[in-house]
């Protein structure tokens, strides 16, 4: 199987995680509300923002338009969130807290990664 034909299947599965995490903030989103940092206003507003910004960047991956640009906004989306959520959970005195945090820096960075990736093979 040729490189570009393995590029565009594994976009289409990432587009397709990313989508279900869109949707899931939704469906979520009074839970995923309590994660917003009290610091910042507008709480479970920038779950449903998030939410939309997931969704909207899992549709230009699959149709192929602007995905350069949603895979660079996407990466910084979810490099905020490992600064500003999972880091502080991280550094928590809760092990509970500590645990979940470091998934979160985890995965986040690794789909931030991943959009990087798509972005720089993206030609539109």
């Amino acid at each position: 199987m040729k490189n570009e034909m393995l590029a565009k299947i594994g976009t289409w599965f990432y587009a397709l995680v990313v989508g279900f995490f869109g949707v899931n903030h939704f469906l979520h989103a009074k839970d995923m509300g309590g994660m917003v940092p009290s610091a910042i206003p507008g709480g479970v507003i920038w779950v449903y923002i998030t939410g939309v910004c997931l969704i909207a960047a899992a549709i230009a991956f699959i149709i192929g338009k602007f995905a350069r640009l949603a895979g660079i906004l996407l990466a910084v989306l979810l490099l905020v969130f490992v600064f500003v959520i999972h880091l502080p959970n991280a550094g928590s005195s809760d092990p509970n807290l500590q645990m979940m945090g470091m998934a979160g820096v985890l995965k986040d960075s690794g789909l931030a990664g991943a959009a990087m990736v798509i972005a720089g093979y993206s030609k539109s």
